[in-house]
């Protein structure tokens, strides 16, 4: 691990609870905070999502000031229900009608930024099952506490629920099998977000519009890589979460997944060189629950492993070379 990753992992890793909504007030001033929720046939879960941020962060503290949900071409009811909870909804593909449309996660995210208000933009997917109001106000926490902090990625505990069985850490597959190896090989300086893919961050207006927004599920990988570009990563902040619960792709989705991600990951590479010069370092950061919870923001142990690949020439030439001379 490069030892700048483990600095910035002291310093700008925290956890939700220490962000407490009345000195988060105090830091407001007189900025606008928007909620964007980018939603697809999210129906089971969407209006309990707006009623909890609504009602806590809404109606009861006035911290947040708009709750957007962009309606993703749904073929169920999320708009109607999203609308019935107190959200203000939007369709996609009515958000700066005049483009030719797109289709995917980073697209809605995309026109939820567009057509959201706030001065600070915080994104939380529309699958949660056990939201809370600390999903929102974690990822704010440290915007309003530091003006060095332009971006906040959430992290948390995934359980893969299976056939009577509950993998306490099994979610995330693409984030362990694509996403962090890509990071560590090609970005080294971000190998110390815990979950990359995570889709919850908050970040300033003004860093989101100077960067491109990959329009599929490529999105959040691109955009870490894009907010180091432009901001650097003392810029750059994460938050424990705590659990998130939500429902599990099947493999083929996950396969799709992964194949734009290496497809956002690989014009980023292409734009930057990044992958004409020797990697900085070979080895892979990864991070797994503690027996004992840990001081300070991660709760996690950092597991560091050498993954350096050798290779053997043409077996011909190396028979060739052994061969005497006649």
């Amino acid at each position: 691990m490069l030892p700048e990753v483990r600095r910035w992992l002291t310093r700008r890793t925290s956890r939700t609870e220490q962000w407490l909504v009345d000195r988060m007030l105090e830091r407001k001033g007189g900025r606008r905070i928007s909620v964007v929720l980018p939603a697809r046939d999210e129906a089971a879960t969407i209006g309990r999502i707006v009623t909890v941020v609504r009602e806590a962060l809404v109606e009861r503290t006035g911290l947040v000031d708009e709750v957007l949900v962009v309606d993703s071409c749904s073929r169920d009811a999320t708009a109607a229900i999203a609308a019935a909870a107190g959200a203000t909804v939007v369709a996609q593909d009515a958000v700066l009608a005049e483009l030719p449309p797109a289709r995917g996660k980073g697209e809605a995210l995309w026109k939820g930024l567009a057509a959201s208000t706030g001065d600070l933009v915080a994104a939380i997917d529309a699958d949660l099952r056990d939201v809370e109001p600390a999903f929102v106000t974690g990822l704010l926490g440290p915007l309003l506490a530091d003006p060095g902090v332009a971006f906040v990625k959430g992290f948390y505990h995934r359980p893969l629920v299976g056939d009577g069985t509950v993998d306490v850490d099994g979610g995330g597959r693409v984030s362990e099998l694509v996403a962090r190896p890509l990071l560590n090989l090609a970005w080294p300086r971000l190998a110390g977000f815990v979950q990359p893919l995570a889709g919850e961050f908050a970040a300033r207006r003004e860093l989101l519009e100077a960067i491109p927004f990959a329009t599929g599920y490529g999105v959040e990988l691109a955009m870490l890589v894009d907010v180091l570009e432009h901001a650097g990563l003392d810029a750059m902040a994460q938050v424990d979460l705590g659990v998130r619960v939500h429902r599990h792709h099947d493999l083929q989705t996950l396969g799709r997944m992964a194949a734009q991600i290496q497809l956002a990951a690989a014009a980023r590479m292409a734009r930057t060189g990044v992958l004409t010069r020797t990697p900085e370092t070979t080895s892979l950061v990864q991070f797994r629950r503690p027996s004992e919870p840990g001081p300070g923001g991660l709760d996690r142990e950092v597991v560091v492993t050498d993954v350096a690949v050798e290779e053997r020439p043409p077996l011909r030439e190396v028979l060739a070379a052994s061969r005497p001379v006649a």
